[in-house]
């Protein structure tokens, strides 16, 4: 039923009155359903999740805050918007409504255009949220798909993103990006959805003709991710591409050198090699930490970035508290 689709309101006030004008004022937009208490607030949204509560302050039995406290102590009702009502008479307290999880408040007697404003605008940072998330998601169990072709599990994309996260953060970058390059991350082996599973899976060592096919997954990845306005995946495309190139310019699939590689390259290149030797595959046993750490040492200004090098050591309990979470 296409009425079905409408995003769902919730509004409560134990005045009917306040109902029948909230009715009057999102009823033609909206599924709408009422309830005069809060124990009947919370009874209703046990049976059908609102997309948003206009929750009046002051009532009997339960206040507004009260029934809002109760929300946001479950998960699954968490999310949802609340927008305070209260009267010019009555005195609202918005810090604490704010600190409860409230979103916003009106003022009753209510402007119809105010309210509809208000309800459109949390409705639409409710959607906008919902699909970042299903974005992010996407990208991760792509990534994921791509891990799992090459006979690597799931665990490999959580440790490796995070352990970006940690170095992007050490370098000094903005907490906002360096989530993204976190969230960007799981993309990084995509190409790999595009090699022969004879070459992929194989369980010996590749010959020099395999090896050469095997390199093409950092371009395929690449020319996947490419001419995306996504600042994601364009930071997506930065990882694919260059996840392989070394320092020292041996790399592949450019032979970039040094700072000709992005920043986010570099940092992908160093965790995703860590977690690799210190990771159990099916052609080999976990090395240890300190077996690990010394190869690296040992490849500074070779294969990785000597700052970031030093950046892991410095950040290795953060690094091991990721590793033991998603061992």
């Amino acid at each position: 039923m296409i009425n079905d689709h409408k995003p769902l309101i919730l509004a409560v006030d134990d005045e009917a009155t306040n109902l029948q004008i909230l009715k009057q004022t999102l009823g033609n937009q909206y599924r709408m359903k009422f309830a005069k208490s809060g124990k009947l607030a919370l009874e209703l949204v046990d049976k059908e999740l609102p997309n948003l509560i206009l929750l009046d302050v002051m009532m009997p039995e339960m206040t507004g805050f009260e029934v809002c406290s109760k929300l946001k102590e479950d998960p699954i009702t968490a999310r949802i918007p609340v927008i305070f009502v209260t009267a010019l008479s009555e005195e609202f307290d918005e810090t604490r409504g704010f600190e409860l999880g409230g979103v916003d408040y009106i003022t009753k007697p209510i402007s119809p255009a105010i309210t509809r404003a208000r309800v459109k605008t949390h409705l639409s940072l409710v959607s906008a949220t919902e699909l970042k998330s299903a974005y992010v998601e996407l990208m991760q169990r792509l990534g994921q798909a791509a891990e799992y072709k090459d006979n690597e599990t799931g665990q490999h994309i959580a440790r490796m993103s995070r352990y970006c996260y940690v170095l992007a953060k050490a370098c000094g970058l903005p907490e906002a990006y360096a989530e993204d390059l976190m969230l960007a991350a799981p993309m990084h082996d995509i190409g790999k959805v595009g090699i022969a599973d004879s070459i992929l899976l194989k369980p010996g060592r590749l010959n020099a003709e395999e090896y050469e096919v095997m390199k093409q997954h950092a371009e395929l990845g690449a020319n996947i991710l490419a001419d995306s306005e996504s600042k994601l995946v364009k930071l997506a495309y930065l990882m694919a591409m260059e996840h392989h190139e070394k320092f020292d310019g041996s790399g592949y699939p450019k032979g970039l050198k040094g700072e000709e590689i992005s920043l986010e390259g570099r940092i992908c290149a160093l965790a995703d090699v860590f977690d690799a030797l210190t990771s159990k595959r099916p052609y080999k046993e976990a090395w240890s930490i300190e077996k690990a750490l010394a190869f690296i040492h040992s490849e500074s200004g070779k294969h990785f970035d000597p700052k970031l090098v030093e950046l892991l050591g410095e950040k290795l309990p953060e690094i091991l508290k990721i590793k033991a979470q998603y061992d």
